[in-house]
Order: structure tokens, then C-alpha cells, then sequence
């Protein structure tokens, strides 16, 4: 069983423009891991309504530019999402309009300090276990931060849509045969 796309050499930018912006990578037709902050790690995406607009912009955001998002979790500070880029680019331009419309909709529910996201973090994986063990991450991440025992008790992810997909057992054997997620230690979360 194969749950990560095919993975393409292209050719790679980096881009850092300010001292506080991570480098990016534009690559082409690649699985990409992302996750965005909230700045100062504020629960500002807590509200139930919030988390409905942001994942309904982020696929509509993709979706206009041809990008397919694979699986996502939103939590109350911050977000993970795996994806498959169409033209590498685009990426900034996808993340500017995501976080300038819930924003927008963020001020006008709680008003509150500036600014409102910190920043986001791309990391192509290397390969399919590399995909999988952040895939794993990114579903267990409501357990990992405390939000739920269970994650089919967690809305806000796309563990339920993973699990109609592949199934109790095989998605159970995928968190055993990868257990590197329990280990992963990311910078920005």
C-alpha cells in the first residue's frame, strides 16, 4: 500500500527576503509538508467558525491554483497541511491570500493585535517514508498537543476522510510501520 505520491526531481529556488522569513522552496510538481502560526501562538483559530473558513479558503485557495491538498489538521494556534504542488511559484502568492482573508474574518470575530500570522514552513519529504512519518505527525497531531485521547474525536483534520480511505487496520499498521512522527521535532511548532 502506497499513501505518497510520486515524488519529482525539479529544480529548486530558495527564496529569503526578510531576516524572519524562512527560506522557501519553489519546486514543481513535489509533496510538500507546510505548517503556519499563529504570531505569538495565540488561539486565535479556537472558534469553531474560524476553523470551518480557514480550511474552506486553503481549498479554494489550492484549488485556483491547481494545487491538491492531500490531508490538513487546524488547530487553535497553528496548522500542518500536506499538499501537492502544480507550479511551485505559486506558493507565496496561495499563502498571502489564505492568511489575508482569515485575517480579515479573524479581526472582525475577536479583534485583535497585528499581525495576525507569524509566518508558514515548507519541506519537501524525501521520499514515501519520509512523507509518511509527517503524514502520521499531522494526524496525531490534536493527541500530541492534548486536544483529544482519540483522533477520530478531532473535527478538524482529515484523519476521518484518511481512515474511510484506508481502512481501521491499514491505517493502524501505517502509524506502526512509521513511528518516526513520535520523534519528529519541528522548529516552528
Amino acid at each position: 500500500m502506497s499513501v505518497a505520491p510520486k515524488f519529482v526531481a525539479s529544480l529548486i529556488f530558495m527564496l529569503k527576503k526578510r531576516p524572519h522569513t524562512p527560506a522557501h522552496l519553489f519546486v514543481d510538481n513535489a509533496a510538500y509538508f507546510i505548517t503556519s502560526a499563529i504570531h505569538q501562538k495565540r488561539a486565535l483559530l479556537k472558534p469553531e467558525p474560524i476553523k470551518q473558513h480557514l480550511i474552506a479558503t486553503i481549498e479554494a485557495c489550492f484549488r485556483e491554483k491547481n494545487w491538491q491538498l492531500e490531508h490538513w489538521v487546524i488547530l487553535d494556534d497553528h496548522y500542518h497541511l500536506l499538499v501537492m504542488s502544480d507550479k511551485g511559484e505559486d506558493m507565496p502568492k496561495i499563502f498571502r491570500k489564505i492568511h489575508g482573508l482569515s485575517a480579515r474574518l479573524i479581526q472582525t470575530q475577536a479583534p485583535c493585535d497585528l499581525p495576525i500570522w507569524w509566518n508558514y514552513w515548507d519541506y519537501c519529504p524525501r521520499g514515501e517514508k519520509d512523507y509518511v512519518i509527517r503524514l502520521n505527525y499531522l494526524l496525531n497531531n490534536p493527541v500530541k498537543h492534548g486536544y483529544v485521547t482519540t483522533l477520530v474525536d478531532y473535527a478538524y483534520s482529515s484523519f476521518h476522510v484518511t481512515l474511510e480511505k484506508l481502512g481501521r487496520d491499514a491505517l493502524a499498521q501505517q502509524f506502526k510501520d512509521y513511528p518516526g512522527y513520535k520523534d519528529l521535532q519541528l522548529d516552528e511548532d
